[in-house]
């Protein structure tokens, strides 16, 4: 089993930064894929930024510019950092893990693994 723990997550004012981190335990070997996805209230669950077992990111249209995704996997970390955010950023946040083959990065069904979650709240 592998356990991912998000953290990071808080409440800001539209502009402002955030670094979410996910950190990923347990049976893990090797290189493997990881993702952010967020959800907002009443919405469903979307894809943030991913980055692949080769280092590969991908990062959605609504985000760019302004999110990084990395990874330290010497730490098995999963960071996004979040830049100029705006209000329609609030969401809960969520980490994913180690991906099956088939299906686009965005997927939320790609992941086996999944973090509790931690909130984002940005103020107008």
């Amino acid at each position: 089993q592998v356990q991912l723990v998000e953290s990071g997550g808080g409440s800001v004012q539209a502009g402002g930064s955030l670094r979410l981190s996910c950190a990923a335990s347990g049976k893990i070997y090797g290189s493997y894929c990881m993702g952010w996805f967020r959800q907002a209230p009443g919405k469903e669950r979307e894809g943030v930024a991913a980055i692949d077992r080769y280092g590969t990111t991908n990062v959605a249209v609504s985000v760019k510019g302004r999110f990084t995704i990395s990874k330290d996997s010497t730490k098995n970390t999963l960071y996004l950092q979040m830049n100029s955010l705006k209000p329609e950023d609030t969401a809960m946040y969520y980490c994913a893990a180690f991906c099956g083959s088939g299906g686009s990065w965005s997927e939320s069904r790609k992941y086996n693994y999944w973090g509790e979650g931690t909130r984002v709240t940005v103020s107008s």
